[in-house]
């Protein structure tokens, strides 16, 4: 029981934590621009393909003996 004094407001800390990040994050339009950063994801691995064409660091068919 006593443990309960002590995790109660631990527990309402963190809650009271939680909001205070979701309100600056709507306040901040931080879920204004949802589709960029998945687009990102998309042609990241494009851009750096044609950055570094020697790049091999899958192809192990060069070291073979």
């Amino acid at each position: 029981m006593s443990s309960l004094y002590l995790l109660i407001p631990i527990a309402i800390i963190f809650v009271i934590i939680a909001i205070v990040i979701f309100i600056w994050a709507v306040t901040t339009d931080q879920f204004e621009d949802l589709n960029r950063q998945g687009a990102n994801i998309l042609f990241d691995d494009e851009h750096h393909a044609r950055k570094d064409p020697q790049n091999n660091h899958g192809n192990h068919d060069e070291h073979k003996s």
